[in-house]
This record gives structure tokens, sequence and C-alpha cells, in this order.
């Protein structure tokens, strides 16, 4: 981008920011089309399309960016990762959770990377992502509140008054008396089992047509983490009787065994979906003071980590593993 008489490079986090929206939008194209494939509820057909268009346009944008750059496209998922002709894989209801989860994954990495661009065309570019995914986020909550699938985050008293904590005990949990838990800390909780609720779902599904055996192992291997991190949110919520409502997907998926996505594909939104939830379980962390809570994300963590490195490698294995744009390997040079 020229800026005066200078050209202005893309920074390392400019790159990166557009290299990882074409890997996702290109994913999300492959899946939305085959969803499109299937709806027959109109309305949740109409945000797919909405998902459609914004993903198919921050693409050939972001084709354009690294053109002028002269930089490599990412080869990212094309048409020979999904198979139009499989049979449905998922509920039209899965359909909306899932596009809503996209929404709030998209909200959350287009204000990180609007935050650390310098360059006015990237700002312009994410402060537009941004803005659309907005809208996306909103149309499907609003279909969701219309259908009545929308599970909100349970109510607690109205503050009368102001108060201090008087107490260290407000930040205990490990022994003796716990506090009540916290507004954020509850809407953390519920937010969390949701997101793996609708995991576990997506992990049935792709293990149920996963053609490689390893990757089939993982998959259900994530199931069981899935369902572990659920129970361990419900529980905590269960203690204060604070119920969010039916969470369990797992009805929402087909009985179909022919896949429509490459393993690729699948392996690749998988562990995005991980390192998406390692960094809300960070932020949930950060929000809530009890001890006992932040020990559970800190070992939530750990665990999600260790799954992602199994899925890394098992990609780096079978070639599916683009490399990211990185820093030039200097002790490499100085031996050339």
């Amino acid at each position: 981008m020229m800026s005066g008489n200078h050209w202005t490079a893309l920074t390392a986090a400019e790159l990166s920011n557009l290299w990882t929206s074409y890997q996702n939008d290109s994913m999300a194209i492959c899946g939305i089309k085959f969803y499109l494939s299937h709806v027959k509820d109109e309305e949740i057909k109409q945000v797919l399309e909405y998902a459609l268009q914004i993903s198919e346009e921050h693409i050939s944008k972001v084709r354009d960016f690294l053109k002028q750059e002269h930089c490599a496209i990412p080869l990212g998922f094309t048409d020979a990762d999904v198979n139009m002709e499989a049979p449905r894989l998922f509920s039209d209801r899965f359909y909306l959770e899932y596009i809503s989860n996209m929404g709030k994954f998209g909200l959350t990495s287009y204000s990180l990377a609007l935050s650390i661009s310098d360059r006015s065309d990237m700002i312009g570019f994410y402060s537009d992502c941004l803005d659309e995914t907005k809208r996306l986020h909103n149309m499907a909550k609003e279909v969701g509140k219309k259908k009545g699938v929308l599970i909100r985050t349970p109510e607690i008293p109205k503050t009368e008054k102001v108060n201090f904590v008087k107490k260290q005990s407000f930040l205990a949990g490990w022994f003796g008396d716990k506090r009540p838990l916290l507004g954020v800390e509850v809407a953390n909780l519920v937010y969390n089992a949701k997101r793996n609720a609708l995991g576990a779902a997506t992990i049935i599904g792709f293990a149920q047509v996963a053609e490689n055996k390893a990757v089939q192992r993982y998959f259900e291997r994530g199931l069981e983490l899935a369902n572990k991190h659920f129970d361990k949110f419900q529980s905590v919520l269960r203690e204060e009787d604070l119920h969010p409502g039916a969470l369990n997907l797992a009805s929402e998926v087909t009985s179909s065994t022919e896949p429509p996505f490459s393993d690729k594909l699948m392996m690749y939104h998988i562990t995005a979906l991980i390192g998406s939830g390692i960094g809300q379980y960070g932020v949930a962390m950060a929000a809530g003071p009890r001890h006992d809570l932040s020990l559970l994300y800190g070992r939530l963590i750990v665990e999600l980590a260790r799954y992602a490195e199994d899925g890394a490698k098992i990609m780096i294995e079978h070639g599916w593993m683009e490399s990211p744009p990185a820093a030039a390997d200097r002790y490499k040079l100085f031996q050339e």
C-alpha cells in the first residue's frame, strides 16, 4: 500500500491475519454450501445465505490483498474438500447453532485483527468484517429467539444498592464456604457449556463419516473431552440451582455415514474450535476471581492444549497442515 511516496509493507500481524482469514473463510464456504443444499427452514436458509455471501466477499478481498503484496495465495479449502452429493449430516437447528457460534468466533477474531492492524486498508477491511459478522450474529440470534431454541443465560437478582467486598473469602472456592457465582462467572460457564454441546454434536457427525481411522479415533477422544468439559460446567451451575436449559445437541446429528467433507477439512475445523476454546477459557479464567473456577479452567486448558497438539501431529503426518507466515530462519540462512 502506498503511503505518501513510500510503500508500506504488511506487518507480521496483518499478513498472519489475512492468511488465517483465508483458511477460515474457505473452510466456512465449503460447510455452508453443503448446509444450504439440505436446509429446509427459510429463515435459517437466509442466515446461511448471508454467511456464505460475506465469506465469499472476504476471500475475494484477501486474495486481492495478497496479490498486491506478491504473496502466495494459500490453498485453504476448495470444492475438492466437500461432497455436495452426500446426505444431510446435521439438522436445521444445528445449522443455526453453528452459524451463531461462528458469528461469536468471528467477532472475537476480527476484533483482535482490527486492534493489531496498522495499515489503513487493513483497518478498513477488518472494520467491515466486524460489522458484517455483527449483523450475522444478530440475525442468527433473532431467528433463534423466534423459533424458541435460543438458550438464555439464567437470571440473577437485581442489584438494589452499591456494596463493597469486605472479606478475603470473596476469592475463595477451594475450601469452606463458597460465595455465590458472579454474573460474569455464570455467563462464562453457560457460554462454555453451550460451546462444548455444539462441539460434541459436531464431533459426533465428523466421527461418523471420517474415513481415516486415526482421524476417527481422534474425534472419538474429542467427544469424550467435550462431554467431560460440558459436565464440569453444568455441575458448577447445578450447585447453585442455575439451569440454562436443554443444551444437548446430539439429537441434531443424522445417522449418515457418507462423508460430506474431507478428513483434512474436518481436522482443521476441530483444531480451530480447540484454539478458540482455549482462548475463551483464558478469558473466563481472567474474569472470574473465584479460585476453584480459575483452577478448573487452568486444568481444562491443559487438556485442550494436549488434544490440539495431537491433532496437529495427525495433520502434519498426512500433509494437511499449511505452513502459516513466519519470521525468517536466520540460523538456517547463516548456514547457506
